[in-house]
């Protein structure tokens, strides 16, 4: 990234709200006006060059009476949009009559494709040009985003003779640059709220390497596909295809790549939606299944809105949401919160081992053991590679629920079907409004030979470059050589320092209550009107034993019970899983000595003496 132009623009643009909308707005409506304006400048220069042009061929259009005009008018702006309004944003700027250039705005507006009026309508773009009117700041702020000396276009800006004056914004550093002035102005508001993150690009493109490198040399001549249920900007997306298509070229393979995602948070959608139209790569974002009309980016919540309901995908890679409770998709399914059991989305629904009371639903706080039984539902089974899922989740999805819980059914449910290839544990402090650490879990349908029956845990922790300079929380990055580190080690498959390699069973257990003999007030045995003695649960007594545990739960009790406590017996086995990254890296601090301590003391009374007598005046 060039951090030059990075810098440069990130400065003028957060110094737009100081320069114009300071005073007149309060600083939380701030990012609901720059956001918008930032994007729709984007486009807007975009097709500058071709206005004319439009302008001529809608009149010949509507001369021939021709009702779909758009993918005509797309083929004259070279992008799957266009605006047949007389106005670009540099004209709107010679209007100096407030009311004059609030109707010419709106019919600017009005004058988008259908797809940027979604992206419009889910700024709310109009309320702000209203606003923006009210408060005389409408031609301010249309002078500042076209301000020629900054570039927001996917172009260079090159002088008379051909040389670059202003370098292009790519996709990636505009998706940087919107997620970095969307943390600013949180940051600057005071919003804070637990579990609302942007994953930074330099995670990104980890997420992208696990993801498709371990599988480079099956890439055949063939059409692939890129999902992710919480694509936010789109940065996962773009760059793992990015990422495919680099080494797809090197292996000498013809591919395609179709990428498919979801976003709840409106303004989030819309800028991931207009940085795929700016691109230029797709002429669509329709396509059509089983006769229904469909998006590839669909808006809404990937758990009780489905936008890509039955579709299965070649990489499945995503940083859910987590921390934060999805009440609000029961309400959607008409369902209380005492009633997520009986959730009927065939996504979240698993058959498994004959038991008709599994369910892999997760407590009611936490939506990312969803979104990682969504991307399960998604997995490929007929091709060679079938599907490979790379997602970012917090310490809790390691081991979060009870036995037979949702939570502990759902790693189960992975672990037993042999699809965990890997999980790495990730620093802290890598994102930009959390310090918690994170991890990325691994899961396929196609594990190589050597993996099968076999999970690795990689202690990445420690494998870090320290920021110059923090962001928000984040004080670290993953750079380059870092992913190169992490990479070799998922890639190398043998156990050292970082890297230990376990069977599927070592995160298995046997949970059991244990049950003693009733007894009435005089201590005697009760026993029901057959003889048979009735039995009461110990209080507070529940032993979890490992699957590797020698004799299994038999032999647990009669070495670890039996001898202590003859008179109790265990309940009926619930088959729970978790994992712990504290009990296979956990590395001791060595305790100084009592020398080291008590020269210590030392130091401190000789550094202090006489101070008492000097406060007392003595």
């Amino acid at each position: 990234m060039n951090t030059a132009q990075y810098n440069h623009l990130f400065s003028f643009i957060w110094n737009i709200a100081n320069d114009v909308l300071v005073h007149a707005f309060e600083k939380g409506e701030y990012k609901k006006i720059i956001m918008p304006m930032m994007v729709l400048r984007r486009l807007d220069i975009l097709l500058e060059p071709t206005k004319d042009a439009v302008l001529e061929r809608k009149k010949q259009l509507d001369a021939a009476h021709i009702v779909n005009q758009e993918p005509i008018l797309f083929q004259t702006t070279g992008y799957p949009f266009c605006n047949t309004s007389r106005f670009t944003m540099r004209k709107l700027k010679a209007e100096v009559d407030p009311v004059r250039l609030k109707m010419n705005f709106i019919d600017y507006l009005n004058g988008y494709s259908k797809d940027v009026q979604d992206i419009i309508d889910k700024f709310r773009l109009r309320q702000q040009v209203d606003n923006l009117t009210e408060a005389e700041r409408l031609g301010s702020i249309i002078d500042k985003f076209t301000d020629s000396s900054i570039n927001l276009s996917i172009k260079p800006v090159l002088d008379d003779k051909g040389k670059e004056i202003l370098p292009a914004l790519d996709n990636h550093m505009m998706g940087t640059l919107f997620e970095e002035l969307l943390r600013k102005f949180n940051e600057e508001n005071n919003v804070t709220e637990a579990g609302e993150h942007f994953t930074p690009r330099d995670y990104v493109h980890l997420l992208a390497d696990l993801a498709v490198i371990p599988v480079a040399d099956k890439l055949e001549d063939s059409t692939y596909s890129i999902y992710d249920g919480a694509c936010g900007t789109g940065g996962i997306l773009t760059i793992s295809e990015a990422e495919i298509k680099r080494l797809a070229k090197e292996r000498g393979r013809k591919i395609n790549i179709n990428i498919f995602g979801q976003e709840l948070q409106p303004e989030t959608y819309a800028t991931c939606k207009a940085d795929l139209m700016i691109s230029g790569e797709r002429k669509s974002f329709d396509y059509i299944l089983n006769g229904t009309s469909r998006q590839y980016i669909a808006f809404g919540s990937t758990i009780s809105e489905d936008g890509h309901k039955g579709e299965t995908y070649d990489f499945c890679i995503s940083n859910p949401p987590f921390g934060t409770p999805w009440k609000e998709d029961l309400k959607k399914w008409g369902l209380a919160e005492s009633e997520k059991k009986k959730i009927s989305d065939p996504r979240f629904k698993f058959v498994y081992d004959d038991d008709p009371e599994f369910n892999v639903i997760p407590g009611i706080g936490d939506p990312q053991m969803l979104f990682l039984a969504n991307n399960i539902s998604r997995m490929k089974d007929g091709t060679k590679m079938g599907t490979r899922i790379v997602e970012v989740h917090n310490g809790s999805s390691l081991f979060t629920g009870d036995a037979g819980g949702g939570e502990s059914n759902l790693r189960r449910y992975i672990i037993e079907n042999d699809m965990l290839e890997a999980i790495i544990a990730m620093p802290e402090k890598d994102f930009y409004n959390t310090g918690i650490g994170t991890y990325i879990w691994i899961v396929t349908n196609r594990k190589e030979a050597r993996r099968r029956g076999k999970v690795q845990l990689i202690d990445a922790t420690s494998i870090k470059t320290p920021l110059r300079k923090n962001l928000g929380e984040k004080n670290c990055e993953t750079d380059a050589n870092d992913r190169k580190k992490i990479l070799e080690l998922l890639m190398n498959f043998e156990e050292n320092e970082y890297s230990k390699i376990f069977p599927n069973e070592e995160f298995g257990y046997w949970e059991v209550e244990l049950f003693k003999p009733a007894k009435d007030e005089n201590g005697n045995v009760i026993k029901d009107r057959k003889g048979k003695v009735k039995l009461a649960k110990v209080k507070g007594e529940v032993e979890q034993i490992p699957f590797l545990y020698p004799g299994g739960v038999e032999g647990f009790y009669d070495n670890e019970v039996k001898p202590y406590e003859p008179e109790e017996v265990f309940g009926e086995p619930t088959i729970g899983y978790e994992l712990s990254f504290t009990k296979y890296f956990y590395k001791p601090i060595k305790l100084r000595s009592i020398e080291a301590i008590s020269s210590d003391i030392r130091d401190i009374e000789a550094s202090t003496e006489g101070l008492l007598n000097e406060i007392l005046g003595l």
